[in-house]
């Protein structure tokens, strides 16, 4: 199966990085022997939406993007720890981050996000988002990073061609997004536009336990290759 290709690489990249991280770990022990470094990477994994916001909306079944949205950053969290990331949830149930007292929602709600990711001090941020368009052929997942930034540059582009290679119809070039949960940090973040919604195969697929995890292999595929560079 196609999903075992993706674990051998996986694990591959991931001793590559184990490798480079016990060197730079022996690294520091030598300098110092009053205490060790951390060398444990963190990972912000943000489920877009969530609460009242329920994001786009899948025209056939009806599955909103913010369950969605959690069902990935749940597997990936899985993965991720299995590869020993620290990881560090947005948004952990269907809750909305919004205080319910803020007149402005949204506003309030990305604010909360920005908190989480500053408070984390993470080394990597991956936002999971759904797509949309009202032309319903289009399809295939597409990787955002932030003008300027260019450790989310890198990383966008690791993760887009991981997804190019492993997964049907994902776009071959990372693009810059203006976006305010790539705006609000510097540090190594992208947005995951996983698939569309408004697209009818893609919508029922996006939906599949199996695909899901094929496809956050991918994702942590990518992600590992970009710690390996």
């Amino acid at each position: 199966m196609r999903i075992l290709t993706i674990k051998r690489r996986t694990i591959i990249i991931f001793l590559c990085v184990l490798v480079c991280l016990v060197m730079i770990g022996v690294y520091f022990g030598l300098k110092t022997t009053s205490a060790q470094p951390n060398i444990k990477p963190t990972i912000v994994i943000d489920a877009g939406h969530g609460g009242r916001d329920g994001g786009a909306v899948g025209k056939t079944t009806g599955v909103t993007e913010s369950l969605l949205n959690l069902q990935f950053a749940l597997k990936l969290k899985e993965l991720c720890e299995n590869y020993n990331f620290n990881v560090v949830l947005t948004r952990k149930d269907m809750n909305g981050l919004y205080s319910a007292f803020a007149t402005n929602k949204k506003k309030s709600e990305m604010q909360k996000r920005q908190e989480i990711i500053e408070s984390a001090n993470p080394d990597v941020v991956v936002s999971l988002h759904m797509n949309s368009f009202p032309v319903s052929s289009s399809r295939g997942a597409q990787v955002f990073y932030a003008e300027g930034n260019e450790s989310g540059k890198a990383l966008g582009e690791s993760v887009q061609n991981a997804l190019h290679e492993e997964i049907d119809y994902a776009k071959s070039v990372a693009k810059v997004g203006d976006f305010y949960v790539l705006n609000c940090t510097e540090k190594a973040g992208i947005l995951v536009e996983c698939g569309f919604l408004s697209n009818a195969e893609e919508e029922v697929l996006l939906q599949d336990g199996d695909y899901q995890e094929k496809f956050c292999y991918a994702l942590l595929y990518g992600i590992l290759t970009y710690f390996s560079m």
